[in-house]
């Protein structure tokens, strides 16, 4: 390329011809000058500009590394905190599962205690019933063995027509219906 140029400048224009200039014509002056420019340019640029080109690009690179570590740090965080979540979960669910099973045992232990209480107190109206019941037994018997007694006591009276004492007769009465009831038992 070099020898090329070195031709193109030895070429000179005929004499006594005015030349136009076209844009294909090479003019060595302004090659050596667009070529040292440029050079010139490079090395400025390279001294210059590429570090601070170079500079950015590295603190670009720096941050796009920092950002990817800190985005994965936050993925492995995040992977973390996902993994806690899910077993405060499964430890949520398997406590609620407990205090379920410990509700439905206080339940049942409850309700065993109470029907406990209900079969005794109903034992116990029971056996005041009951009570109750030989009581107004009891009482009717004394009716009935005074009614039997007062009814003796007339019948015999008509038998004898002599109006006896009615004390002393209910005595001798309730003295004898003793005698049969311990003879009976």
């Amino acid at each position: 390329m070099l020898a090329l140029l070195l031709g193109l400048l030895q070429h000179e224009p005929v004499a006594g011809a005015e030349k136009v200039p076209t844009p294909f014509d090479i003019n060595a002056g302004l090659i050596f000058w667009t070529v040292g420019i440029f050079l010139l340019l490079m090395v400025l640029l390279w001294r210059l500009a590429w570090p601070a080109i170079l500079g950015s690009v590295e603190d670009r690179e720096r941050r796009i590394a920092k950002q990817l570590a800190d985005a994965e740090a936050a993925r492995v965080e995040a992977q973390k905190l996902l993994e806690q979540h899910k077993a405060l979960i499964a430890g949520s669910r398997a406590e609620a599962q407990d205090i379920v099973a410990k509700a439905k045992g206080v339940a049942q232990k409850e309700r065993e205690a109470l029907i406990a209480k209900g079969h005794e107190e109903q034992e116990r109206l029971l056996e005041r019933a009951r009570r109750e019941i030989a009581d107004e037994r009891d009482k009717a018997i004394q009716a009935l063995r005074r009614e039997a007694v007062d009814l003796s006591i007339a019948a015999a009276s008509r038998l004898v027509e002599t109006n006896l004492d009615s004390e002393a007769n209910r005595r001798l009465v309730s003295d004898y219906l003793a005698t049969l009831k311990s003879e009976g038992n």
